[in-house]
């Protein structure tokens, strides 16, 4: 989901997102934030592609990481 799509989910207008969001959620964007800046590191991304495609594996790693967690829990956010 994208920040605007997510922003819609919760019903938000101008406010900022992450003042709406749980612990969880926070700690799932900060692992994706964190991931993407280690892989572009070690790959040294330079230029648009190359970044972008650190964004999506960083991405995907804490998208894994919530749905892991939604497996074992009953806590759960839209995809």
């Amino acid at each position: 989901m994208t920040p605007s799509e997510y922003k819609k989910y919760k019903r938000l207008k101008r406010e900022n997102l992450r003042d709406h969001m749980d612990g969880l959620e926070l700690i799932f964007s900060m692992l994706g934030e964190a991931s993407t800046t280690r892989i572009t590191t070690a790959k040294n991304a330079i230029g648009f592609k190359r970044n972008e495609k650190a964004a999506r594996e960083g991405g995907k790693i804490a998208g894994d990481a919530r749905r892991a967690l939604d497996k074992v829990s009953c806590w759960k956010i839209a995809d």
